[in-house]
């Protein structure tokens, strides 16, 4: 009996460990500290929080409306038609062959990460820049992490070449591991081409890699062209996908994964811990995701406005920056530039700044704009990059103020101006904080 106690304190001890110092994620931080901010009487510019503007759209928010009543406790895998119409969306916008009963429901598509970090008993390859919370739960987890760092002069993108170089270097073909994959990507805003991904496919395959393609800003691709890497490696890729940035439902916390027939074990698993833990997602968020799914013209319609307004946006802000001297590649997709400063290097050393997270906090403290720095997505700690959401304008405004002009005609040149004010004096603001005097 005393052995079977002192079992259980080590394991608990291990987990603490794991655990201890770890700080809260950088995104919902710096999101508190502008509110501090702001309650302190200050113009605060929020570039740090990657949040959708625009609204959920009206006719999934009735669909909310009709089912609210429903309270009963739904399947761990997901509500069966939600999993079918999921199914349906990757086949038609993604040309695979995502079968209903492949498809998992999680609240969030951060928690079926961390399950099937928690389920998968290999290592996990994170190319970086890389979304904020990969490797936290990789090391909550204990699972050992393999960063491959990109570089500007490759968009911030995996390029096969590093990924063979990283099994070559590792000499051991036969361990089980997972590759992060994310585009549009958070942070930089990049994408892949079909030919990108069919290259980076023939190396997975050789070395019988899993891929988690993380695809949650799919349908923000802003040309609507986005290929999956399910469609070129469908053997051993999961989609995950969700609610949060093309439906601007990142508060009702409903993500996807969907899986190819051979790695059905995975998904079982993790329904067994997640009977365990979470039981199921909320019942009338479930229903109304179904109309999400489902989508059809007035959906379309809106996706077709929020690309063209963040296009035309973020591209904007590339222009802008690249100007004053940072090295900054024009976007593909989602809502984020990942800065480069360091041709700025002398001048701001000048100023006692010499890392991101030091840039990043004078920026805040001195002009008002948030930016998070690249450390926090797993780039070396004295380097000068940081990430730029430029989502900080009213959505709904902005959206209604597309839906007036006819989507065979482009925006006009102060469509930009006037209806995401915020987000240009933002990057006015940086601008002029970098060339102020010291």
């Amino acid at each position: 009996m005393k052995v079977k106690n002192s079992i259980r304190i080590d394991k608990s001890a291990s987990i603490n460990l794991n655990v201890r110092g770890l700080p809260q994620s950088p995104t919902l931080e710096i999101n508190e500290r502008c509110k501090e901010l702001e309650r302190e009487g200050h113009k605060i510019y929020r570039l740090g929080l990657g949040q959708s503007p625009f609204p959920v759209p009206s006719a999934v928010v009735n669909a909310l409306k009709l089912y609210a009543r429903e309270k009963d406790y739904l399947p761990v895998k997901g509500l069966r038609e939600l999993r079918g119409a999921v199914a349906e969306f990757h086949r038609e916008k993604d040309h695979v062959d995502a079968q209903p009963e492949n498809v998992m429901v999680g609240p969030g598509s951060k928690e079926l990460m961390f399950l099937l970090q928690l389920v998968f008993y290999g290592d996990i390859i994170i190319p970086t820049p890389c979304w904020v919370s990969y490797v936290p739960q990789a090391r909550i987890l204990g699972r050992k992490v393999h960063l491959i760092h990109t570089q500007f002069e490759e968009k911030w993108r995996l390029s096969p070449v590093r990924l063979r170089d990283f099994f070559e270097s590792e000499n051991d073909d036969g361990k089980p591991r997972i590759l992060l994959l994310n585009y549009p990507g958070n942070p930089e805003g990049a994408t892949y081409s079909r030919q990108d991904l069919e290259s980076i496919a023939e190396v997975a395959r050789r070395y019988e890699l899993i891929i988690l393609s993380d695809e949650i800003y799919g349908q923000l691709d802003f040309q609507g062209k986005h290929v999956s890497m399910a469609s070129v490696y469908p053997e051993r890729t999961i989609i995950s996908s969700g609610l949060s940035k093309w439906c601007g439902a990142g508060g009702w916390r409903l993500g996807t994964f969907t899986f190819p027939a051979q790695l059905s074990w995975l998904m079982d698993a993790m329904a067994s811990v997640a009977s365990e833990t979470y039981t199921s997602v909320s019942a009338p968020i479930q229903y109304a995701a179904v109309r999400a799914f489902k989508g059809g013209l007035s959906i379309e319609r809106y996706l077709v406005h929020a690309r063209r307004i963040l296009s035309k946006l973020g591209k904007w802000c590339a222009r802008e920056l690249s100007t004053s001297g940072i090295r900054v590649h024009s976007p593909s997709g989602a809502f984020y530039l990942f800065l480069d400063f360091s041709v700025l290097a002398d001048r701001l050393a000048e100023r006692g700044i010499q890392d991101g997270p030091t840039l990043c906090t004078r920026l805040l403290d001195e002009a008002g704009v948030a930016i998070l720095p690249g450390s926090a997505f797993e780039r070396p700690e004295n380097e000068l990059t940081a990430r730029l959401s430029y989502v900080n304008f009213d959505g709904a405004k902005a959206l209604a103020a597309s839906e007036s002009i006819p989507l065979d005609e482009n925006l006009p040149n102060d469509f930009i101006n006037h209806w995401c004010h915020d987000s240009v004096e933002a990057i006015q603001k940086l601008m002029a904080w970098l060339y102020q005097d010291h």
